[in-house]
């Protein structure tokens, strides 16, 4: 076999993680990956803006600062002190459930100030990211979250993936539904740039993410400015929007931009307990994002020294996320995940890149106005199209294992349908009929327990994945190779690790990987 069929043989990936694509085209590729997860992004503080019913003008301060943020979160988790896989860190809806018992809190005790009400709850929910950050940051850099490994097979990881993948199966259609015109053609022209043009051109090998998005825009101010589209409609794009956007500020960068948090407040304090509920569900969602990542970028299996750093490197992003008040925390974010398994680009560069777009995009308001424009039938189509590749990339985990085993079939089909099932019970915004646990009656130290498993049992990935764990670890029935577990361990090594880095190392700048 010639060095040339043996580098196809090895999948799909053109710039894998330490190739160097030339500059101008790792720019374009990195506002790529950052486009997939605007729409998410942006939702975050829309949503708490609306609970603290916060002006406009700072709604968009903060939303700027959560883009800011995630740019530079990135860069950490692309430095030493993070994992260096090819993954954007943003804003996570695990921290919305502590946040908004933040909120009522202070909305209930009246809390007073030198400022406004929604002021003084954006002081309190970020002194609690800021505290309980710290607990992260401990338990990824002291290498503790890195044993959990162990526990970890390729039956836990392939469901927990999945339902990553699935997670937002709720928001895919729904969005699309507010403009099926609008939805359905950007869907189509993400399956035909990714699918057929890609394989007879390099640009739609190379963007199909992007330009499938530019077409959904396209269309849809096409309608706007034709009046197909009506103004109360979601695919209807508010052009004013960019004209009130200011030019040049700085503002996204200050710290403690709305006051600094009073760190004797009693309801800040409660809020960190509560808070490090979202924190642990978050923890093990990045680990399922990890593996999913090395896995879609054909990148050995993670080390349990680089889950440990990547975790301690979010800790570090949530401080930082604190500080500059963004009212949430970072987390690995899935979406641009689905983005490197349609793009073929798994380069650290490009994620760089993209990052330090992130840092100048707040900056240059007018831009980034014209991204926050991006309709949601556009992002549906492209939550459909995305994560259920992910889901996808985590079911092939399972090839390692023996399927024809009725134990491993057993573990996999529990836990899969408790992850979609087990959310409905207990989160309101999945089901009307939900109850969420309220434990509040029963004292504070109830109360916090109440909120830790709320946030676990709303996490249709963390019930997978806990489940997953405990029955592979406990019930007999199959051997370590049957597991798919001697085939990961040699996978998963500093040794498979130091060759890729080799291999990539051998690449010359701007040269792609035949497929």
């Amino acid at each position: 076999m010639s060095e040339q069929q043996n580098q196809e043989s090895k999948g799909w990936i053109v710039y894998p993680l330490g190739s160097r694509p030339k500059w101008p085209l790792a720019v374009l590729l990195g506002i790529q990956q950052y486009l997939t997860m605007f729409g998410a992004t942006v939702l975050i503080p829309f949503i708490i803006g609306g609970a603290m019913k916060l002006p406009q003008h700072q709604l968009a301060l903060l939303i700027s600062t959560i883009f800011f943020t995630s740019g530079l979160c990135t860069l950490i988790q692309q430095s030493p002190l993070g994992n260096r896989l090819p993954i954007v860190q943003g804003g996570t809806f695990s921290f919305l459930g502590p946040t908004f018992a933040i909120i009522g809190m202070v909305a209930a005790k009246k809390l007073t100030g030198p400022g406004p009400l929604w002021q003084i709850q954006i002081q309190e929910v970020a002194g609690a990211i800021m505290i309980a950050s710290v607990v992260e940051i401990f338990l990824g850099y002291t290498g503790i979250m890195g044993w959990v490994k162990k526990a970890i097979s390729p039956i836990v990881i392939g469901p927990t993936i999945a339902m990553i993948g699935l997670a937002l199966f709720n928001i895919g259609a729904p969005w699309m539904a507010k403009n099926w015109v609008i939805s359905l053609i950007t869907l189509f022209a993400l399956v035909i740039y990714s699918q057929v043009f890609s394989r007879k051109s390099k640009v739609f090998l190379l963007f199909p993410v992007l330009l499938a998005i530019a077409t959904g825009w396209l269309c849809s101010l096409i309608g706007t400015l034709t009046g197909w589209i009506s103004p109360d409609n979601a695919a209807y794009l508010k052009t004013e929007l960019v004209g009130a956007a200011s030019w040049i500020s700085f503002k996204p960068m200050v710290p403690f931009k709305w006051g600094f948090p009073d760190l004797g407040s009693s309801t800040l304090w409660a809020g960190v307990f509560g808070m490090l509920a979202g924190y642990l569900a978050s923890m093990i969602e990045s680990i399922g994002d990890y593996y999913a990542c090395a896995r879609i970028s054909e990148a050995p299996v993670p080390t349990g020294k680089m889950i440990s750093r990547g975790l301690g490197a979010e800790g570090l992003g949530c401080l930082i996320a604190g500080i500059l008040q963004t009212c949430n925390g970072t987390t690995s974010y899935s979406e641009n995940i689905g983005s490197i398994g349609l793009t073929r680009v798994a380069s650290r560069r490009v994620i760089r890149c993209g990052a330090v777009v992130m840092l100048i995009i707040p900056i240059v308001g007018k831009f980034g106005a014209v991204l926050a424009t991006l309709p949601q039938p556009v992002v549906g189509s492209m939550f459909v199209g995305l994560f259920g590749l992910i889901a996808a990339v985590g079911l092939s985990n399972l090839q390692m294992v023996n399927l024809n085993n009725s134990r491993n079939l057993f573990i996999i089909g529990l836990s899969f349908f408790a992850g979609l099932s087990v959310p409905y019970q207990f989160n309101t915004m999945l089901s009307a009929s939900a109850t969420p646990i309220d434990w509040s009656a029963a004292g504070p130290f109830f109360q916090v327990l109440g909120n830790i498993f709320q946030a676990i049992l709303t996490t249709g990935m963390a019930v997978t994945a806990i489940l997953a764990m405990i029955m592979d670890n406990l019930l007999p029935g199959a051997t370590r190779a049957e597991r798919g577990l001697e085939v990961w361990e040699q996978e998963a090594s500093d040794e498979a690790w130091e060759k890729a880095e080799a291999e990539w190392a051998a690449m010359k700048e701007g040269e792609m990987r035949p497929v």
